[in-house]
């Protein structure tokens, strides 16, 4: 039962307790509906009289069988709350069970470092990717807000070696971290360094001086909300129609909305697409998919291809086109 549903009821029985305290004393007694209602409210609390009443045997009677429903209501009220309170203990203690065992099931996830503004607009971007992840924050009220929106999360430090673990990170396919200090995210990325030789970290710096200093960490990236909104600010102005198609082409209500998107789709080894150039593998005749650039398997990075330019195994081509036509040529790309 919802606690709401309870204190209604603890609130209906005892207005019914007291209604029948007052109209008893006022039709027996003859007293005023005031005085009557002191004397059931002195009853039922036990307080004893202020005075000495006379009453008559069946006033004495009615205050019996008022005690006797005051004190039934007041268990109720008291065994109420406890149940409701043991209960809501058991189901956040099972609830935090639950998460657990999800977690530790979790595979080619991303682990969010920090629930902050930042953090939770990694985790909406996430969830509207469909991508898998788990946040781990050690404030309890941020938490709990993260977990309310659905998210898989962790109360602890994340700077730890034993919350990492607990997060699944020698399962996990990369790490955020986007803690409010550069400090923790020093910390967090060398702990994440020393347990994962080969994870992709990529770490928040408020600081200009932090960016090298995570980078030696072992930050495979390091972005800077501070230095990336004033770039934005500054190409919105400069170059306002060219910053409207790629904010609308990246994100995923732009995407819905003029049916067009980019991505990354990388190449896996024996699929249709390898050891073919761009003219012969269809992409741009069949699927209408346009591609602005490919990343090399050796780093490098070709902007624009050209029609002759070949794929390769481990490439990973940066695609432009309808959402679902990239859906298509991903499924192709990854069928070996």
């Amino acid at each position: 039962m919802k606690l709401s549903y309870r204190i209604y009821l603890i609130l209906l029985l005892m207005l019914i307790v007291n209604g029948i305290g007052t109209l008893g004393f006022h039709f027996i007694e003859r007293w005023s509906y005031g005085r009557s209602f002191y004397v059931t409210v002195i009853t039922v609390t036990t307080l004893g009289y202020d005075g000495i009443l006379e009453i008559s045997p069946a006033g004495k009677l009615l205050t019996v069988v008022i005690v006797v429903l005051g004190i039934g209501a007041a268990g109720f009220t008291v065994t109420s709350l406890v149940q409701y309170f043991i209960s809501l203990e058991v189901h956040t203690i099972l609830g935090r069970r639950r998460m657990e065992k999800e977690i530790q099931q979790l595979k080619d996830h991303f682990i969010i470092c920090g629930a902050g503004r930042v953090g939770r607009r990694v985790a909406k971007e996430f969830r509207l990717h469909s991508v898998t992840f788990v946040v781990i924050e050690r404030d309890e009220a941020k938490a709990n807000r993260m977990q309310e929106e659905g998210a898989l999360v962790i109360l602890g430090d994340s700077t730890k070696e034993t919350v990492l673990k607990d997060a699944g990170i020698e399962r996990a396919r990369g790490l955020i971290s986007v803690i409010t200090s550069d400090a923790d995210n020093v910390y967090v990325t060398l702990t994440a360094r020393g347990l994962r030789q080969d994870l992709p970290i990529i770490a928040r710096a408020s600081e200009e001086d932090a960016e090298e200093k995570l980078r030696r960490a072992g930050a495979t990236e390091v972005i800077s909300p501070y230095i990336f909104t004033g770039h934005r600010i500054a190409q919105a102005m400069l170059r306002p129609n060219v910053y409207d198609f790629l904010d609308v082409a990246t994100s995923t209500m732009g995407a819905e909305k003029l049916n067009l998107a980019i991505e990354e789709i990388p190449i896996s080894k024996g699929c249709a697409l390898s050891d073919r150039t761009l003219q012969d593998s269809g992409i741009r005749q069949e699927l209408n998919v346009i591609v602005l650039a490919m990343k090399k398997a050796d780093g490098n990075m070709v902007f624009n291809p050209t029609s002759e330019t070949r794929i390769g195994a481990g490439d990973c081509l940066i695609a432009m086109g309808d959402p679902s036509n990239l859906r298509k040529l991903e499924g192709i790309a990854t069928k070996g």
